[in-house]
């Protein structure tokens, strides 16, 4: 008896975190596909720049660095939407042969020990990178360049969406080992979408 309320205030309290985990799989979601558009418009600067420095002989260090900074902001915003598509790099040659509860616990495994810690520190140390040159109103150091903070923040925002994501994914794979929800992610040639959760019984 103690051990079947034990469960059930444990699956209370998933269905709690996957709240949680749904409000921020929307968020990057909406951050993904915002983000789009920034391939769209780092397009049209590079051929822009590209085409006025063959035309006209004429080039600017400002539009230069603005292609990479739409650059930068498009790695960085999109990997926690890249995680929530499961879209990222993977090395299959032991998990691809296990079951989905063993895929699971290594995803689980390598969210804990490898993902967070990495993600979490990153955001941490590029905090100060950005405060100090956001501070000294940090310039870049090429003729006509561009200043330089907005890029830097991109890096602190940009892992902290990528941890809540590591977050909200430890969520789901708890959840789909207690038989809450459909697998999260599942093997190749069936559909990704964010779960919800089954219904009550």
């Amino acid at each position: 008896m103690v051990a079947m309320l034990c469960k059930r205030g444990r699956e209370v309290e998933l269905r709690i975190l996957l709240t949680f985990s749904r409000a921020v799989d929307w968020l990057n979601e909406r951050i993904g596909h915002l983000v789009f558009w920034l391939v769209l418009v780092a397009v049209v600067v590079s051929a822009g720049n590209a085409s006025i420095r063959y035309l006209f002989d004429s080039s600017s260090n400002a539009w230069l660095e603005l292609q990479w900074y739409f650059f930068s902001a498009i790695f960085l915003l999109c990997s926690g939407y890249a995680l929530l598509r499961n879209e990222h790099i993977r090395i299959d040659i032991i998990s691809g042969r296990l079951s989905e509860r063993g895929q699971t616990w290594i995803d689980i495994f390598g969210g804990i020990f490898f993902l967070l810690p990495m993600s979490l520190l990153i955001m941490w140390l590029s905090w100060p990178v950005f405060t100090d040159s956001y501070i000294h109103n940090e310039m870049s150091g090429n003729a006509g360049g561009l200043i330089r903070w907005p890029v830097k923040i991109l890096i602190p925002i940009g892992f902290f969406l990528l941890s809540l994501q590591g977050i909200s994914e430890l969520i789901k794979r708890a959840a789909f080992l207690m038989g809450l929800i459909p697998n999260p992610n599942p093997k190749k040639g069936g559909g990704h979408g964010t779960p919800s959760e089954k219904p009550a019984e």
